[in-house]
């Protein structure tokens, strides 16, 4: 797909929880609620959504991904909008979905459907609502790693900078190279263990520079492996969702690894 549907003044949400948030971090769902909320929005949240299919299909498994998907699309094809604070799922439905069906195949429209009201957090929050504002707080230094799908598979770049410049409080600042990979690439992490551990020991480093005590990112692969490679090396920088940010500071709570 080259372009998405944009979502006219949406009047209610369809949460998409990502499996990491769901198993490890609700916090961060728990802040999406309460940002949206504040805006206004009215919510709904399928009880019986599963997994996208993400690990399935980054491990070759297509026809199990395909199954994901069909049941991802007859829970989700009813919804106005649906919003996830995870680039790296929204990539999945958005960019793979589709392309798990033959052109000309029902599922396939059904898939492309889906996919054109699929967002992640942050772009619409920017780009759909145009909301860049939300009367966040939040005290120190803070720094933001792009992770891959989001940066290099949607193309969202400025909206979670934009988001976070306008945090009362905040010192916002670029880290180098924040847009390099932090090494976890799901179960890239698990097949080349030391190659992933000296990415992330990298990206460890180029936060440690920027003198942030906060690292934020969209994606909560990757904070958890930084927060956890932060662990093991010793260094106290909390490792938090932009969400918690963004809800305020009821939610900051670090990363659990």
């Amino acid at each position: 797909m080259e372009c998405m549907t944009r979502t006219a003044s949406p009047s209610k949400v369809t949460l998409f929880i990502p499996c990491l948030v769901d198993a490890l971090w609700p916090e961060v769902a728990e802040a999406m609620v309460r940002i949206l909320r504040h805006l206004g929005l009215s919510l709904d949240c399928p009880a019986d959504q599963t997994c996208c299919g993400q690990a399935a299909f980054n491990g070759g498994y297509r026809r199990e991904a395909r199954r994901a998907a069909r049941r991802f699309i007859e829970i989700f094809e009813g919804a106005q909008c649906i919003v996830c604070p995870s680039g790296s799922c929204v990539h999945m439905v958005r960019r793979h979905y589709p392309g798990l069906f033959r052109e000309a195949h029902p599922w396939r429209r059904r898939a492309e459907a889906v996919a054109s009201r699929t967002y992640e957090l942050t772009e619409f929050l920017v780009d759909v609502l145009n909301v860049k504002d939300l009367g966040a707080r939040f005290s120190g230094r803070i720094t933001y790693h792009d992770s891959c799908h989001l940066l290099r598979g949607l193309g969202v770049k400025e909206q979670p900078r934009s988001l976070l410049r306008h945090v009362t409080g905040a010192d916002f600042v670029e880290m180098e190279n924040a847009d390099s990979c932090c090494g976890f690439g799901g179960t890239f992490s698990l097949k080349y263990p030391d190659i992933s551990a000296a990415m992330v020991n990298a990206k460890v480093d180029h936060i440690l520079s920027s003198g942030a005590r906060t690292v934020v990112a969209c994606d909560a692969g990757c904070l958890i492996n930084m927060a956890g490679a932060m662990s093991r090396r010793g260094i106290s920088v909390n490792a938090l969702h932009i969400a918690q940010v963004l809800a305020g500071v009821d939610f900051q709570r670090t990363c659990p690894f």
